[in-house]
């Protein structure tokens, strides 16, 4: 696993995927949950599936990293 490349999944994407195929909820329930407008969780989500597709498609890993939290922390 050291040798492939990484793509990123921040915790926020990893948590849309979470509230919209695990738990099942429609995506104004989501977007409530995670305190965001529909279009912003949309993009959110948009952007996870993107990551995992390539991810899966080209044989890369999947890192889950906290990065958005750490910008917003050192504002």
């Amino acid at each position: 696993m050291r040798f492939l490349e990484v793509i990123k999944l921040t915790l926020e994407e990893v948590e849309a995927l979470r509230l919209k195929n695990i738990e099942d909820l429609e995506q104004i329930k989501c977007a409530k949950k995670m305190n965001t407008s529909q279009s912003t969780f949309q993009r959110i989500l948009s952007s996870a599936y993107k990551k995992i597709s390539v991810a899966l498609i080209n044989g890369k890993a999947i890192e889950i990293t906290n990065e958005n939290i750490k910008k917003e922390k050192s504002k």
